[in-house]
This record gives structure tokens, C-alpha cells and sequence, in this order.
């Protein structure tokens, strides 16, 4: 309610006419104030959470069920019992392969609201909750085998600065529940192949090599030139992740080629404790994937013991 006190200004009764519109305003803004801090995403809940599914080697998931997975802000209140949608917003379940957000969110989506406030830096004020996707597996693995089937449908040229050279198509293994612990085994937009470590945060480059053409350019005109992957064919990658018996771990990667014709080994390395001076990841943990800053589709992940 407006109210107006003490001596009557001269300019007041000029403002009449324009009682409505304060009063109209007034009341939107507390709507607002009460609304929209209750306008929440769909986030799981303990209520409708799932116990984590025990699951056996090899264990394949092939994605052949139609519904969607939300994010969540713990592995406690996922609804499903094979996976952990850590950032992204939404895993899409649909004609047999797993997606993420494809294009851009509408306007009035929950998410879009949420990571506008949350995260718009990365996410292009809540349109691309995809460019930062992270998937975590709620099964723990030790010597492990991951394979997974990536398919690129788009690019999200964000000017976020942490669109870079170092986004890509990443396998994880030995991943902590705060993801702030783990390796990565996969591509990058560069067309160099990678295997890097992290650790309490930091990030240590174990292994890299050029294996797609072309010169990266993160500015470019030709949108070729900012991500040089392969697009709108299937790419499959392997990870092999061992803890040796001098407890060093080695971390391998392959591919195999859109073609289908076979595995080609990229990269093997092996942490001794070098990286930073941070001992070996070991034990069994968490397994997932990981992609940035563009539309892309899975099939056929694959965990199995070594």
C-alpha cells in the first residue's frame, strides 16, 4: 500500500492518474518477492530418492527407457539407482540413448531460472545447462574397464571463459564424491586426445597427443575451427584405470573410430605420485562422463572389472 505524509506536495495532484501503475507495480514486486524464492527446480528429494542399485561386472546400461533424470544436489536424493545427474540439469532417456539438454531451454523452465542465478557465466544465463554436464554412476569400481558412445549434435559457443581447448568428451574414473578427486581419459575440442588427474581441485597433465587435423582457433569464425570432434557420427571411447602392485596407477585410452573398425589405442600413462606431488588415486570409487559446451547423446556405457 502507498501512503503519502506530511504537507501536500504541489506536484501530487499531477500524479493521480498515475496512482494505478504504482500501486500495480507495488504489488508485483511483492508477488515476486514471494514467489520466486519458492520457484525452485525439480531437485531430487528423500522422499522419492533410490536406494543405489548393486550391480555386477561387466555392467552395461543401454539406456532403453523413456523419462528424464534431474539433477540433484546430493547422490542421496537421486531418483535413479544407476546414476547421479551432479550438473547439467536433466539426463534425457529417449529412443533408446541418453542426451543431454539439446539447444536452447525455454524462457519459463525451472532450470533455465536456476542456473541463470546459479551458474549464468557457464550456462549463457540459464539457456545451456548442458555445457557444464557431469553423470556419475552410484556403483564404485576399482580396476576398471569404462567404455562409452558419444554423439555430437551441437556446439554451444559460449563466451564463458571456460569455454576452451580443454573441453571435450571425458570419461572419469576413481571419482570422489565431491568430484573434486578423480581421472579424466578422453578428447578435446583441440582434437588432441587426453589423460589428466585431479586432485583436491587441481588439475596435473599426464599424457596428451594431437589425434584429429586441423588448428584449433577458440575465436574462429568457422565453427569447425572451435571444436575439431567429430560431429553427428558415434564416437566410442575406453578408459582402463589399474592400481599396479607398486601402487602406482595406470590410466589408459582408446577409441574406436566412427567406422567401427576396431580399437585404436591413444594414450597410457601412469601416476607414480609425480603430478603435483599428490600420491596415486587408488581404491574402489565412483566411475562417470563428462562433456562441455555442446549438445551431445550417449549409448552403451559399460563398467567391467580388470
Amino acid at each position: 500500500m502507498l501512503a503519502f505524509t506530511g504537507a501536500r506536495s504541489p506536484i501530487l495532484p499531477s500524479m493521480r492518474r498515475y496512482y494505478p501503475f504504482f500501486v500495480t507495480l507495488t504489488l508485483l514486486f511483492g508477488i515476486s518477492a514471494v514467489f520466486f524464492p519458492m520457484f525452485k527446480p525439480p531437485r531430487g528429494n528423500p522422499a522419492s530418492a533410490s536406494a543405489a542399485a548393486a550391480v555386477v561386472s561387466p555392467y552395461k546400461y543401454n539406456f532403453y527407457v523413456q523419462d528424464t533424470l534431474y539433477e540433484s544436489g546430493s547422490m542421496n536424493q537421486t531418483t535413479s539407482p544407476y546414476w547421479w545427474v551432479n550438473s547439467g540439469a536433466k539426463l534425457i532417456l529417449f529412443d533408446g540413448k541418453g542426451e543431454t539438454i539439446q539447444g536452447t531451454l525455454p524462457i519459463t523452465d525451472p532450470w533455465r531460472i536456476a542456473y541463470a542465478t546459479a551458474n549464468p557465466r557457464d550456462t549463457d544465463n540459464g539457456a545451456h545447462p548442458q555445457n557444464i554436464f557431469r553423470l556419475v554412476s552410484r556403483s564404485t569400481w576399482n580396476n576398471v574397464r569404462l567404455e562409452a558412445s558419444y554423439y555430437i549434435a551441437a556446439d554451444n559457443f559460449s563466451p564463458s571463459a571456460n569455454r576452451n581447448a580443454s573441453n571435450g568428451l571425458l570419461l572419469m574414473s576413481r571419482y570422489s564424491m565431491d568430484g573434486q578427486t578423480l581421472y579424466y581419459a578422453g578428447l578435446r575440442v583441440d582434437g588432441t586426445a587426453i589423460l589428466k588427474k585431479k586432485i583436491n581441485g587441481a588439475y596435473y597433465t599426464m599424457a596428451q597427443k594431437k589425434i584429429f587435423p586441423g588448428t584449433y582457433s577458440i575465436s574462429a569464425a568457422n565453427g569447425t575451427s572451435r571444436n575439431l570432434l567429430p560431429h553427428n557420427v558415434w564416437l566410442r571411447l575406453r578408459s582402463d584405470t589399474v592400481t599396479n602392485s607398486d601402487g602406482s596407477v595406470t590410466v589408459k585410452l582408446s577409441m574406436q573410430s566412427p567406422l567401427g573398425s576396431g580399437w585404436q589405442s591413444l594414450l597410457t600413462a601412469t601416476d607414480r605420485g609425480e603430478f603435483g606431488g599428490t600420491a596415486p588415486i587408488t581404491g574402489a570409487r565412483y566411475t562417470g562422463i563428462r562433456t562441455d559446451f555442446m549438445d551431445v547423446k550417449f549409448d552403451d556405457f559399460l563398467a567391467q572389472n580388470l
